[in-house]
């Protein structure tokens, strides 16, 4: 019995500790969801979209701040959370800017400092044109922008980011080519073309859907694989589902959405991580978001894990391509 105990003690002190990601983890002091960019915009309504289905479905025991650190195109908010290192109760709440921002501007970070937990939502992107335009589809408005000789106006938002890079993507595709004119948003962008100053935008379906209500905007095309999918009518006559995807209608780029994503500080334990990702993906089932799906007109897309990690560093070399043809990087 003596040596049994003894055989006992020395394997128990031989052994080693079970590793962190098998530990459990959950929050144990209030959480701060800090979103790369000002408040009202997207990335605040998906943050708190997040913050209402955890605290209505009690999926954490902690509060839940959001907080919004949009300077320098937002990387603000990334330097923020940069500096918590080790603390997964401050998580940054971002787009594809994520990667892209260390490549046009001199940042104090990059992508790989972070700890990617998940892609919830990917905004669709559309060619919108003025409501009473000749133009019926992509290939008509694109053909009469080539005539044109660099002539015609594209709105959008900000300069160097995800409108600059898809109507590069347009160009390149038909030969066309655009005078780019950065806005501060892309409602600010809506107001222009709806206004006559533009001739075209490639918004996201919510930051025109009121000047489309009024018939002072209308979309040719969105820029995805399959169309979106059926809902109430917008307009008298039209849905978001009755908008035919620009591959349809001839146009060369099959696919073109921006991730919403959240990532935690570097350091975090990988307990961590995959707790959060559990999280994410009991937000992403809840009726609260599903609600805030249809109100944006975005799609739901989960991703975590591996698949996030590839889909990142895929989307992040395409996106290199485009700036390095255009003279943008700077990293």
């Amino acid at each position: 019995m003596r040596l049994a105990v003894i055989v006992a003690a020395v394997a128990a002190l031989g052994a080693s500790p079970a590793p962190l990601s098998a530990q459990e983890w959950k929050p144990t002091k209030p959480v701060e969801f800090v979103g790369a960019a000002g408040p009202g915009g997207g990335t605040d309504i998906f943050a708190r979209a997040v913050q209402l289905a955890i605290q209505n479905h009690k999926l954490i025991d902690q509060p839940i701040l959001v907080a919004n650190k949009g300077g320098g195109s937002g990387a603000e908010a990334f330097v923020y959370v940069k500096a918590a290192t080790g603390d997964p109760h401050k998580l940054v709440f971002g787009t594809s800017n994520l990667y892209t921002l260390p490549m046009v501007a001199k940042v104090a970070f990059k992508h790989t400092d972070f700890l990617p937990v998940a892609a919830m939502v990917f905004d669709e992107f559309m060619l919108w044109v003025k409501g009473d335009a000749p133009y019926s589809d992509y290939k008509s408005y694109t053909a009469a922008a080539k005539s044109a000789n660099g002539t015609y106006k594209m709105a959008g938002a900000l300069s160097k980011d995800t409108d600059q890079t898809l109507t590069r993507y347009i160009e390149k595709d038909t030969g066309a080519k655009f005078i780019y004119i950065p806005y501060r948003s892309g409602g600010e962008a809506s107001v222009q073309l709806s206004g006559g100053h533009a001739n075209s935008h490639v918004n996201n379906p919510s930051e025109s859907v009121g000047h489309w209500k009024a018939g002072q905007v209308k979309p040719l095309c969105v820029f995805a694989k399959e169309r979106m999918p059926k809902g109430a009518k917008v307009t008298e006559t039209q849905g978001w589902s009755d908008i035919p995807t620009c591959k349809e209608q001839g146009a060369g780029i099959e696919e073109y959405q921006m991730p919403r994503t959240v990532s935690l500080p570097p350091g975090s334990p990988q307990a961590a991580v995959e707790f959060w990702a559990g999280v994410f993906k009991k937000v992403s089932e809840t009726p609260e978001w599903k609600e805030y799906l249809e109100r944006t007109a975005q799609t739901g897309r989960y991703m975590a894990g591996a698949d996030l990690k590839a889909f990142i560093e895929t989307d992040e070399k395409r996106t290199r391509k485009v700036y390095e043809d255009e003279g943008w990087l700077v990293n």
